[in-house]
């Protein structure tokens, strides 16, 4: 609040706040002002109030979004182990950003007969408890969308995934660079290359926000790591060949403490 307060005082012609909490803080310091906003990596900017309509926001605020494709981090797991047969979903309730997520996989998981074992945390501690919770409960392997709560556990929490062989799907990159097995989703330097491009479109063309529609990205890949695909006893070349018949290339990594 204090910085997009700090942003309104010195007059900038244009705020580009990163995430869902961020773009809805910053659209309330700019309510009674006439700055534009153009946001990046909101999951699902018509559910969080922050445009009217994906392709006619409407007000002086649009941007980028990085909305999950669940139904294809399911299809990997899938990819990677036919068998199975339960599916652990870690998340935070807090967290506006997982709630379309996390619906869409218990709907899609249901249409396959496969159980779901959900558990929630709001901080590391509870996070790594949910983690105890989903160990004992023997599910085959975890999805998480792109929460920043889940996210920023991670290292807390990888370790002990690897000690009970459980692969972690997370919904973004940074997953896998803190230890998750897979971290899935939009490339995010492609998605800032085009914020930035939606900002030139303003300040350089003129662009009206209001009917400037939202720009979903859709350049998906799998970033593997490495370190803990070995630990937990997969294959890295037949994981590639599985994930390239679904059309998605592998990344990999390694455990990584900072990025």
């Amino acid at each position: 609040q204090a910085i997009a307060a700090q942003m309104v005082a010195d007059d900038v012609d244009v705020i580009v706040p990163i995430a869902t909490p961020a773009v809805q803080t910053t659209m309330a310091a700019t309510e009674d002002t006439g700055i534009p906003i153009i946001f990046s990596a909101v999951s699902d900017p018509i559910t969080d109030g922050i445009v009217a309509d994906m392709n006619a926001p409407g007000g002086k605020t649009t941007g980028t979004s990085d909305a999950l494709n669940t139904k294809m981090v399911i299809d990997l797991m899938l990819a990677a182990d036919p068998d199975i047969q339960k599916v652990g979903l870690l998340y935070s309730k807090s967290e506006s950003a997982s709630t379309k997520p996390v619906q869409e996989a218990k709907e899609y998981l249901s249409s396959l007969n496969i159980a779901v074992e959900e558990k929630t945390g709001t901080n590391t501690n509870e996070v790594s408890s949910a983690v105890d919770a989903l160990v004992a409960a023997k599910v085959d392997a975890i999805f998480t969308p792109t929460d920043n709560t889940i996210q920023s556990a991670e290292l807390a929490i990888f370790e002990k995934l690897q000690d009970a062989q459980i692969p972690h799907y997370g919904g973004a990159d940074s997953f896998a660079l803190n230890g998750a097995f897979c971290g899935y989703g939009v490339d995010y330097v492609q998605l800032g290359q085009e914020t930035a491009r939606m900002v030139a479109g303003l300040l350089v063309d003129g662009d009206d926000p209001a009917s400037t529609p939202v720009r979903i990205m859709t350049a998906e890949s799998a970033v593997i790591n490495t370190e803990t695909c070995a630990a937990i006893g997969m294959d890295l070349e037949q994981i590639k060949t599985a994930f390239s018949a679904l059309g998605i290339a592998v990344i990999e990594t390694t455990t990584q403490q900072s990025f």
